[in-house]
Formats: structure tokens, C-alpha cells, sequence
């Protein structure tokens, strides 16, 4: 049963996910089973695959649709229980850039791997990213960039969290196609991910729950 749940995620086919989670809702499987042995074990075999190069966006992109498909059904279920469990995670792309296509990704990822995300969209002020924080007291602060010329604003939002004296509350993780590890240590940040699927297991290792 949870087996072609994870199957349908990596296939990504959306029509079918639906059928097979109230499937396994109607036989009694819990709700947090489903989650975590059907859905995101589905997107941790899909991480892999974009890893390696065997899938490419378009099919990720289509396995995130599946994968949300099933979530949707289980969301109100969910929050009977707690949530997804993983935590919660702010994300935007910083000021001065709208680009938005790789942090959707990432989301897909974060989302598929059982975190709760704040979405701030693009061209996102270190002020919106640190009221942010303060509203919905994440574990995790996201950053994406695709410009070389934005890359400063990801160091002042860093020194925004700092003046606002909320930095040890929050891990941040940055990425996007100029960033660099080196970038990332040398703005203080906790975390850097080349790709979405790679910024889904940062993530599990910053909250410590792999």
C-alpha cells in the first residue's frame, strides 16, 4: 500500500496518488505512516534520483504535484495531529531578485520531506524575512538568490536577525546558482544547498530530525 503511494509520487501521477491515499486512509493506516512511508519516502527516492541525474526538473516538478495531491487529502488530518513533524521553514527569494522557479523547487522538496513552509515569494527585505520570523517562529530561515548582484542582501538579512536580536532563534539556510559554500560560511550562514533536493537534507540535519 505505501509502497504505490511512493511509487505514484515518483512517477508523478497525480491522478492516481489521490485514489490510493483514501485507499489507505479507509483501511485504517495512520495518517503519519501514510505521511512518512508512502509521500515522503516517495520524495526522498525522487531527491535521489534528481542527485544522480535521473530525473530532471519538468518530472520533479510533476512529482511535487503528486506528492502535494496526496498531502492536500491528509493536511486536515494533520493538524489533528500536530502537523507534518519535521518543523517549520520561512523561504524567499531576497530583495532585488524575482526569481522563483529554484526556490519552488526547494519548497517541493521541504514540503515532501514533511516540513511546514512559509513561502514570502520574491524580492523579499531583510525586514519582511525578520517580521517573518518573529510571526511564525520557524526553525529554519530559507534564502534563495539567482543574481550575483542580490547576493549582499542575504548578508544583511543575516544582519537584520542579528540588530533585531533574533539570529540564535533561527537556522539559516541559503543556495541558489551564484552561491557558494564559501559564500555562505563567510555570511555567517548555518547552511548551504546547491539544489532543491540537497536543501531538503541540509534541512533535516539543521532540526536534527534526519
Amino acid at each position: 500500500m505505501f509502497t504505490e503511494i511512493a511509487e505514484a509520487v515518483i512517477h508523478g501521477e497525480v491522478d492516481k496518488i489521490t485514489a490510493l491515499v483514501q485507499q489507505a486512509l479507509n483501511s485504517g493506516a495512520s495518517v503519519h505512516d501514510i505521511l512518512e512511508q508512502g509521500l515522503i519516502a516517495g520524495m526522498n527516492e525522487v531527491g535521489q534520483r534528481f542527485r544522480d541525474y535521473e530525473m530532471f526538473v519538468p518530472e520533479v516538478l510533476l512529482s511535487a504535484k503528486a506528492m502535494q495531491a496526496g498531502l492536500n487529502l491528509l493536511k486536515p488530518l494533520l493538524a489533528g495531529t500536530g502537523g507534518p513533524g519535521r518543523g517549520k521553514v520561512v523561504i524567499g527569494t531576497v530583495e532585488g531578485d524575482i526569481h522563483d522557479i529554484g526556490k519552488n523547487l526547494v519548497i517541493s522538496f521541504l514540503e515532501g520531506a514533511g516540513f511546514e513552509v512559509i513561502d514570502l515569494g520574491t524580492d523579499v527585505s531583510p525586514q519582511r524575512f525578520v517580521e517573518a520570523i518573529k510571526q511564525e517562529a520557524p526553525q529554519i530561515l530559507g534564502m534563495s538568490s539567482l543574481l550575483t548582484s542580490t547576493l549582499p542582501a542575504m548578508h544583511k538579512t543575516i544582519e537584520a536577525l542579528i540588530e533585531a536580536g533574533i539570529r540564535h532563534q533561527v537556522k539559516v539556510l541559503v543556495g541558489g546558482a551564484p552561491v557558494t559554500q564559501a559564500y555562505a560560511d563567510s555570511i555567517g550562514a548555518d547552511g548551504y544547498a546547491p539544489d532543491g533536493a540537497s536543501g531538503a537534507m541540509k534541512a533535516r540535519q539543521l532540526v536534527g530530525r534526519p
